[in-house]
């Protein structure tokens, strides 16, 4: 293994590895730490659920993915989170970039959750999404998340204790090796790094190759491969993101409320597809149940896909949220969409979408999935994936999609992708 990643949640999981299969390197993905070991591979990502859990577990059990991701050989960690820099209002990023710098005897690392191709940039240590600072884009109403300051230096230095720097652009493109060796010189700890397009991310890439730890999202991935070749560590492989032709009746899930996932949902149902929602308030108080979902959808099946969800608009998430509790009505949904996607794969789904990472940590987990390869992107940052039904062995393809990914088309995109007829 040359590249151990630790992701703080299952799309963003996905994400990381789809840069990495892109570049040809042979990627599997583990939904948290196997207890038989993990697999073989030129990198192994170990998908996490710790972006919104206390950060006193979010630090332990990303320390326990750092030693297993050590013991089976990896040359350097990655710890990747969201390209929108999101984790909790104290913030986790900060404590678990420490916990790993301190085990690893690292002495400097970067941060950047830049992603071009999905519109993340960050220009002077802020982060833009689109022509958007963070601040006033959609993430500010997320409904666990909200990201109300778009200055990464700043927001990264209020988690922890470590001296954060900038990578300046400028820096970047002059001489990125000795703008790095400045801010160490300067005792900066944690340089957040700013970045336009793809070729600032393979510079980071290249300058940061042998570091003991990188912190990004996923953008930074995509110039590793090529640094490890030029370091003759490994060679592209052609066959890196190939999948098995899978058939059987489709459907989507989504729980995410973010811009992008709202925007796709319309779509979905301006096209005049089969769209069955969710109410928080209906389920707490038994009006609506998984069951009641189910019956209403399967019979759909056999006549086309389906698409479930909960996602809504800022107002609506808040009413709920008002009338339940901000945790409450996240864990029923979650916990809801997650039953569903059980019985539509119990009644022969096979090629299933899930939006959200909060939704797809939580149906991959009630589908017992233990491990996933990647294949080919369906858009920037979502790959299909291939897992093995536990009991029965056969394959099952899963699309897991970070709310704010992927255009108002994705949806229909995906399954024709993988051979759905709509």
């Amino acid at each position: 293994m040359i590249l151990g990643v630790i992701a703080d949640d299952f799309t963003g999981a996905t994400d990381v590895a789809s840069m990495l299969v892109r570049a040809g390197m042979q990627t599997v993905q583990v939904l948290g730490v196997p207890a038989e070991g993990l697999p073989e591979a030129d990198a192994v990502v170990i998908a996490l659920k710790t972006r919104t859990i206390p950060a006193i577990d979010a630090v332990a059990q990303s320390l326990q993915a750092m030693e297993a991701l050590r013991k089976a050989g990896a040359r350097q960690i990655y710890f990747k989170y969201c390209s929108t820099f999101d984790s909790t209002a104290k913030g986790n990023i900060g404590p678990v970039t420490d916990a790993l710098m301190q085990a690893l005897g690292a002495d400097f690392t970067i941060a950047c959750p830049a992603f071009p191709e999905n519109g993340r940039t960050v220009f002077r240590g802020h982060l833009f999404v689109g022509d958007q600072l963070l601040s006033d884009s959609g993430m500010r109403h997320h409904p666990l998340t909200p990201m109300t300051d778009a200055n990464l230096v700043r927001v990264l230095q209020s988690q922890t204790q470590q001296s954060v720097g900038l990578l300046r652009y400028d820096g970047l493109q002059k001489n990125a090796a000795g703008a790095v060796a400045q801010l160490r010189t300067e005792g900066v700890r944690i340089a957040v790094a700013d970045a336009l397009n793809n070729g600032d991310l393979l510079t980071l890439a290249e300058v940061c190759a042998e570091l003991p730890l990188i912190t990004a999202g996923s953008g930074v991935a995509l110039g590793l491969p090529p640094a490890y070749q030029r370091r003759g560590w490994f060679q592209p492989s052609d066959s890196a993101a190939q999948l098995a032709t899978v058939q059987g009746p489709v459907a989507v899930v989504s729980g995410s409320c973010s811009e992008a996932t709202n925007a796709q949902v319309a779509r979905w149902i301006a096209d005049g597809r089969t769209a069955i929602a969710l109410d928080p308030l209906a389920l707490h108080t038994g009006a609506q149940t998984a069951e009641s979902l189910l019956a209403e959808a399967l019979p759909v099946l056999a006549g086309g896909p389906v698409l479930l969800y909960a996602t809504a608009a800022p107002d609506r998430v808040k009413a709920a949220q008002a009338e339940l509790g901000v945790e409450a009505a996240g864990a029923l949904v979650e916990h809801t969409l997650a039953t569903v996607a059980q019985g539509l794969v119990q009644a022969g789904v096979r090629r299933l979408v899930v939006a959200g990472g909060e939704t797809s940590g939580a149906v991959v987990q009630a589908l017992a999935v233990q491990q996933l390869r990647i294949g080919a992107p369906i858009c920037p940052g979502v790959p299909w994936t291939q897992s093995a039904l536990p009991q029965s062995g056969e394959p099952l393809l899963l699309a897991l999609k970070s709310g704010n990914f992927g255009g108002v088309d994705f949806f229909a995109e995906a399954l024709r992708q993988a051979g759905a007829a709509l």
